[in-house]
């Protein structure tokens, strides 16, 4: 059985493959068609209730909220992909550093490692936007950076364990070189390890793009993103709370299932998880009084 069908037997898996499936052909619809044009102001209809043509509603200037948040699933998106793709990088980089290197090496990057992660990722974005300015490379950049440090925290045990295996260290004989080993037989077998360790950066990222944008250091005022979509409908929250819940569901479902995706992937991956089940108590057999079972 694929990993797809094992994902999709688990509740988990099945939750978050239907909601990130949503969310990226929502970006996708996004670029070719949204209900409106969610940059157009048309104060006659400011703050209407869901609706028709308004099915979400608008804002306080008009503009149509199923559209700035079919828009933002774009910016989401992006930030997730891009984020995950440079946590993966720099987790592979650092755990390969780390465990296939001479030992000066390795306890070099170990005390790298542990420096690193002591810093919030949030708090180096703010730092890194402080000084370049807020945009959402620099939240991908920030993000992956950090995600990758904690990745290769994980995966770096696990990869030195299994170059000690034999049949690394046969084809180690056999002449392969580390970079051959490493391809071959090292990433493959670390490879769930990082799949799991990339769905919960994924998830990071979203919500952080989503605090940054909020605070005004992610995505600039002309880019959709839902986390400024939130900050503009808060201030308005007494008046029009209605408003506020599509983007702060919408940041909440995608975080939420890739969580979940994140925990029924480690099930699928792992042998010892996998179609696991909590025996119940055992039933006691009924006797009759005075009859011995």
């Amino acid at each position: 059985m694929g990993l797809p069908s094992r994902l999709w037997r688990l509740s988990t898996g099945r939750f978050g493959l239907i909601v990130a499936g949503v969310v990226v052909l929502t970006a996708l619809v996004s670029l070719v068609w949204t209900p409106f044009d969610p940059r157009t102001v048309d104060i006659s209809h400011r703050w209407g209730l869901p609706g028709w043509p308004h099915v979400l509603g608008t804002d306080g200037t008009g503009r149509d909220i199923l559209s700035l948040v079919m828009a933002g699933a774009r910016t989401t998106v992006l930030v997730a992909i891009g984020a995950g793709l440079v946590s993966t990088a720099v987790g592979v980089l650092l755990a390969s550093i780390g465990a296939l290197t001479p030992r000066w090496t390795r306890e070099a990057v170990a005390v790298l490692i542990d420096i690193l992660i002591a810093f919030p990722v949030l708090l180096i974005a703010m730092m890194i936007s402080s000084v370049w300015g807020g945009s959402l490379w620099v939240v991908v950049w920030s993000v992956g950076i950090g995600f990758g440090v904690s990745i290769a925290r994980v995966t770096r045990p696990e990869l030195r364990r299994v170059s000690r295996s034999d049949y690394v260290l046969a084809g180690r004989a056999s002449g392969l070189t580390a970079l051959q080993n490493l391809r071959r037989h090292l990433l493959p077998n670390v490879a769930p390890v990082f799949i799991v360790q990339l769905s919960w950066s994924m998830a990071v990222a979203v919500l952080a793009e989503a605090g940054l944008s909020y605070l005004g250091f992610g995505a600039s005022v002309t880019e959709p993103s839902w986390g400024l979509l939130l900050a503009d409908l808060q201030q308005y929250l007494q008046v029009h709370p209605l408003s506020v819940v599509w983007p702060g569901l919408a940041i909440t479902l995608t975080v939420l299932a890739l969580n979940l995706l994140g925990d029924a992937l480690r099930e699928a991956t792992d042998p010892t998880l996998r179609g696991r089940h909590v025996p119940g108590p055992k039933a006691i057999p009924h006797t009759a009084p005075g009859v011995v079972a």
